[in-house]
Protein backbone atom coordinates (compact mmCIF):
# COMPACT_ATOMS: atom_id res chain seq x y z
CA UNK A 1 0.00 0.00 0.00
CA UNK A 2 1.30 3.36 -0.84
CA UNK A 3 2.29 6.07 1.89
CA UNK A 4 -0.44 8.22 0.88
CA UNK A 5 -3.03 6.31 0.91
CA UNK A 6 -5.95 7.71 3.31
CA UNK A 7 -9.22 6.65 3.70
CA UNK A 8 -12.42 8.63 4.45
CA UNK A 9 -12.50 8.23 8.29
CA UNK A 10 -9.03 9.74 9.13
CA UNK A 11 -9.04 13.38 10.08
CA UNK A 12 -5.48 14.99 9.49
CA UNK A 13 -4.33 16.72 12.74
CA UNK A 14 -1.29 17.79 14.63
CA UNK A 15 -2.06 16.49 18.06
CA UNK A 16 -0.84 13.99 21.09
CA UNK A 17 -3.41 10.89 19.69
CA UNK A 18 -2.23 11.20 16.28
CA UNK A 19 1.24 11.22 17.10
CA UNK A 20 0.87 8.03 19.25
CA UNK A 21 2.39 4.38 17.52
CA UNK A 22 -0.79 2.77 15.98
CA UNK A 23 -0.18 -0.48 17.89
CA UNK A 24 -0.62 1.42 21.15
CA UNK A 25 -3.98 2.90 20.06
CA UNK A 26 -5.34 -0.58 18.77
CA UNK A 27 -4.26 -2.38 22.07
CA UNK A 28 -5.86 0.76 23.97
CA UNK A 29 -9.11 0.47 22.19
CA UNK A 30 -8.94 -2.92 22.36
CA UNK A 31 -8.78 -2.92 25.87
CA UNK A 32 -11.39 -0.27 26.38
CA UNK A 33 -13.96 -2.15 24.54
CA UNK A 34 -13.24 -5.18 26.78
CA UNK A 35 -13.56 -3.43 29.41
CA UNK A 36 -17.26 -1.52 28.15
CA UNK A 37 -18.43 -5.20 27.60
CA UNK A 38 -17.84 -6.31 30.72
CA UNK A 39 -19.09 -3.57 33.02
CA UNK A 40 -22.91 -4.55 34.30
CA UNK A 41 -25.78 -2.83 32.44
CA UNK A 42 -27.66 -1.79 35.87
CA UNK A 43 -24.87 0.75 36.21
CA UNK A 44 -26.16 3.20 33.89
CA UNK A 45 -23.59 6.00 35.23
CA UNK A 46 -20.74 3.83 34.22
CA UNK A 47 -21.73 4.42 30.70
CA UNK A 48 -21.84 7.60 30.79
CA UNK A 49 -18.68 8.22 32.58
CA UNK A 50 -17.19 6.19 29.51
CA UNK A 51 -18.97 8.57 27.31
CA UNK A 52 -17.26 11.45 29.10
CA UNK A 53 -13.43 9.61 28.86
CA UNK A 54 -14.40 9.25 24.97
CA UNK A 55 -15.09 12.96 24.37
CA UNK A 56 -11.70 13.58 26.60
CA UNK A 57 -9.67 11.52 23.68
CA UNK A 58 -11.87 13.25 21.03
CA UNK A 59 -11.20 16.67 22.40
CA UNK A 60 -7.36 15.94 22.89
CA UNK A 61 -7.21 14.11 19.32
CA UNK A 62 -9.15 17.33 18.20
CA UNK A 63 -12.06 15.70 16.30
CA UNK A 64 -15.12 18.07 16.53
CA UNK A 65 -18.43 16.61 17.96
CA UNK A 66 -20.15 17.12 14.40
CA UNK A 67 -17.49 14.46 12.79
CA UNK A 68 -17.74 11.86 15.52
CA UNK A 69 -22.23 11.67 15.33
CA UNK A 70 -22.05 11.79 11.58
CA UNK A 71 -19.87 8.83 11.85
CA UNK A 72 -21.72 7.63 14.16
CA UNK A 73 -25.11 6.57 11.90
CA UNK A 74 -22.80 3.30 10.87
CA UNK A 75 -24.80 1.99 13.91
CA UNK A 76 -28.33 2.54 12.53
CA UNK A 77 -29.18 -1.09 11.86
CA UNK A 78 -28.25 -2.03 15.64
CA UNK A 79 -30.83 0.93 16.63
CA UNK A 80 -33.55 -0.64 15.00
CA UNK A 81 -32.73 -4.33 16.51
CA UNK A 82 -32.52 -2.83 19.89
CA UNK A 83 -35.54 -0.64 19.16
CA UNK A 84 -37.16 -4.13 18.66
CA UNK A 85 -36.68 -6.04 21.93
CA UNK A 86 -38.69 -4.56 24.05
CA UNK A 87 -41.60 -5.77 22.10
CA UNK A 88 -40.49 -9.17 21.40
CA UNK A 89 -38.60 -10.49 24.24
CA UNK A 90 -40.51 -12.65 26.83
CA UNK A 91 -40.88 -12.25 30.44
CA UNK A 92 -42.36 -8.93 33.04
CA UNK A 93 -44.17 -6.62 31.17
CA UNK A 94 -44.31 -2.80 32.05
CA UNK A 95 -46.49 -0.52 30.72
CA UNK A 96 -45.24 2.43 28.71
CA UNK A 97 -46.82 5.19 27.64
CA UNK A 98 -49.64 2.66 26.73
CA UNK A 99 -47.49 0.30 25.57
CA UNK A 100 -46.57 -3.21 26.69
CA UNK A 101 -42.59 -3.50 26.98
CA UNK A 102 -40.65 -6.59 28.26
CA UNK A 103 -38.94 -5.31 30.94
CA UNK A 104 -35.93 -7.84 29.99
CA UNK A 105 -36.31 -6.47 26.63
CA UNK A 106 -36.01 -3.07 27.59
CA UNK A 107 -32.50 -3.87 29.00
CA UNK A 108 -31.12 -5.85 26.82
CA UNK A 109 -32.18 -2.71 24.36
CA UNK A 110 -30.18 -0.60 26.76
CA UNK A 111 -27.57 -2.92 26.64
CA UNK A 112 -27.21 -3.20 22.74
CA UNK A 113 -27.19 0.62 22.12
CA UNK A 114 -24.69 1.57 25.10
CA UNK A 115 -22.32 -0.76 24.79
CA UNK A 116 -22.34 -0.65 20.91
CA UNK A 117 -22.18 2.87 20.85
CA UNK A 118 -19.43 3.05 23.05
CA UNK A 119 -17.48 0.64 20.95
CA UNK A 120 -18.33 2.38 18.03
CA UNK A 121 -17.45 5.53 18.97
CA UNK A 122 -13.76 4.34 20.44
CA UNK A 123 -13.37 2.53 16.84
CA UNK A 124 -14.01 6.17 14.88
CA UNK A 125 -12.03 8.22 16.71
CA UNK A 126 -8.75 5.14 16.10
CA UNK A 127 -9.60 5.65 12.30
CA UNK A 128 -9.88 9.36 12.68
CA UNK A 129 -6.40 9.43 14.27
CA UNK A 130 -4.86 6.89 12.08
CA UNK A 131 -4.61 5.88 8.90
CA UNK A 132 -4.97 2.48 7.26
CA UNK A 133 -1.67 1.76 6.15
CA UNK A 134 -0.20 2.51 10.00
CA UNK A 135 -3.25 0.54 11.15
CA UNK A 136 -1.69 -2.46 9.29
CA UNK A 137 1.53 -1.44 11.01
CA UNK A 138 -0.15 -1.78 13.85
CA UNK A 139 -1.36 -5.34 13.62
CA UNK A 140 1.95 -6.12 12.35
CA UNK A 141 3.72 -4.97 15.70
CA UNK A 142 0.98 -6.74 17.92
CA UNK A 143 2.45 -10.09 16.15
CA UNK A 144 -1.23 -10.71 14.41
CA UNK A 145 -0.81 -13.58 11.53
CA UNK A 146 1.14 -12.11 8.93
CA UNK A 147 -1.04 -14.11 6.36
CA UNK A 148 -4.23 -12.07 7.73
CA UNK A 149 -2.31 -8.48 7.92
CA UNK A 150 -1.24 -8.97 4.22
CA UNK A 151 -4.68 -10.06 3.01
CA UNK A 152 -6.60 -6.67 4.26
CA UNK A 153 -3.63 -4.93 3.00
CA UNK A 154 -4.59 -6.23 -0.11
CA UNK A 155 -7.86 -5.95 0.21
CA UNK A 156 -7.94 -2.47 1.35
CA UNK A 157 -5.66 -1.36 -2.12
CA UNK A 158 -7.52 -3.27 -4.72
CA UNK A 159 -11.11 -2.47 -3.15
CA UNK A 160 -9.88 1.28 -4.10
CA UNK A 161 -8.74 0.05 -7.46
CA UNK A 162 -11.77 -2.12 -8.47
CA UNK A 163 -14.00 0.95 -7.29
CA UNK A 164 -12.03 3.23 -9.35
CA UNK A 165 -12.48 1.04 -12.32
CA UNK A 166 -16.39 0.61 -11.82
CA UNK A 167 -16.44 4.43 -11.89
CA UNK A 168 -14.49 4.63 -15.43
CA UNK A 169 -16.91 1.66 -16.85
CA UNK A 170 -19.57 3.94 -15.81
CA UNK A 171 -18.35 7.00 -17.21
CA UNK A 172 -17.40 5.17 -20.12
CA UNK A 173 -21.08 3.82 -20.60
CA UNK A 174 -22.91 7.22 -20.08
CA UNK A 175 -20.68 8.74 -22.51
CA UNK A 176 -21.97 6.26 -25.37
CA UNK A 177 -25.18 7.36 -24.46
CA UNK A 178 -26.41 4.76 -22.19
CA UNK A 179 -28.40 4.61 -18.79
CA UNK A 180 -29.89 2.00 -16.95
CA UNK A 181 -33.66 2.16 -16.59
CA UNK A 182 -35.39 -1.51 -16.30
CA UNK A 183 -34.99 -5.03 -16.62
CA UNK A 184 -34.38 -4.67 -20.49
CA UNK A 185 -30.74 -3.11 -19.75
CA UNK A 186 -29.47 -5.69 -16.93
CA UNK A 187 -27.55 -7.49 -19.64
CA UNK A 188 -25.08 -4.83 -20.19
CA UNK A 189 -24.38 -4.64 -16.61
CA UNK A 190 -24.18 -8.07 -16.28
CA UNK A 191 -21.57 -7.72 -19.14
CA UNK A 192 -19.82 -4.90 -17.53
CA UNK A 193 -19.86 -6.95 -14.66
CA UNK A 194 -18.24 -9.69 -15.78
CA UNK A 195 -15.35 -7.32 -17.77
CA UNK A 196 -14.82 -6.30 -14.55
CA UNK A 197 -14.21 -9.24 -13.29
CA UNK A 198 -11.79 -10.63 -15.63
CA UNK A 199 -9.85 -6.88 -15.75
CA UNK A 200 -9.37 -7.32 -11.61
CA UNK A 201 -8.15 -11.12 -11.97
CA UNK A 202 -5.83 -10.04 -14.63
CA UNK A 203 -4.51 -7.32 -12.67
CA UNK A 204 -4.73 -9.57 -9.75
CA UNK A 205 -2.32 -12.26 -11.51
CA UNK A 206 -0.05 -9.58 -13.04
CA UNK A 207 0.95 -7.72 -9.43
CA UNK A 208 1.62 -11.41 -8.35
CA UNK A 209 4.36 -12.12 -10.63
CA UNK A 210 6.06 -8.08 -10.03
CA UNK A 211 6.03 -9.16 -6.12
CA UNK A 212 7.72 -12.75 -7.56
CA UNK A 213 9.92 -10.83 -9.71
CA UNK A 214 10.97 -8.79 -6.55
CA UNK A 215 11.88 -10.95 -4.41
CA UNK A 216 8.45 -11.78 -2.83
CA UNK A 217 8.53 -15.23 -0.46
CA UNK A 218 4.95 -15.30 1.29
CA UNK A 219 5.61 -12.35 4.16
CA UNK A 220 5.83 -8.62 3.57
CA UNK A 221 8.76 -6.95 4.91
CA UNK A 222 8.39 -4.90 8.35
CA UNK A 223 9.94 -1.32 6.63
CA UNK A 224 8.87 0.85 9.60
CA UNK A 225 10.07 -0.06 12.48
CA UNK A 226 8.65 2.26 14.95
CA UNK A 227 10.07 1.95 19.07
CA UNK A 228 7.24 2.92 21.51
CA UNK A 229 8.47 4.32 24.72
CA UNK A 230 7.25 3.67 28.36
CA UNK A 231 5.67 7.37 28.30
CA UNK A 232 4.03 6.37 25.23
CA UNK A 233 2.21 3.66 26.27
CA UNK A 234 1.28 4.88 29.36
CA UNK A 235 -0.72 7.74 27.77
CA UNK A 236 -2.83 5.46 25.07
CA UNK A 237 -3.25 3.17 27.91
CA UNK A 238 -4.64 5.97 30.12
CA UNK A 239 -8.07 5.05 28.29
CA UNK A 240 -8.22 2.01 29.35
CA UNK A 241 -7.00 1.48 32.76
CA UNK A 242 -9.60 4.92 33.63
CA UNK A 243 -12.26 2.66 32.01
CA UNK A 244 -11.27 -0.18 34.16
CA UNK A 245 -11.53 1.83 37.55
CA UNK A 246 -15.56 2.91 36.72
CA UNK A 247 -16.07 -0.63 35.48
CA UNK A 248 -14.92 -1.88 39.34
CA UNK A 249 -16.61 1.08 40.62
CA UNK A 250 -20.11 -0.45 38.55
CA UNK A 251 -19.82 -4.03 39.80
CA UNK A 252 -18.67 -2.92 43.14
CA UNK A 253 -21.62 -0.06 43.90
Amino acid sequence: MGSGHVHRLYRHAHSPVHALPPHTKLAAVLAFVVVVVSTPREAMWAFGAYAVLLGLVAYAARVPAGFLLGRLLIEVPFVAFAVLMPFVAEGERVEVLGLSLSVNGLWGAWNVLAKGTLGVAASVLLAATTELRELLLGLQHLRLPPLLVQIASFMIRYGDVVTDEMRRMRIARESRGFEARGLRHWGVLAKSAGALFIRSYERGERVHLAMLSRGYAGSMPVIDKVTVSRAQWSYALALPSAALVVCVLGWVL
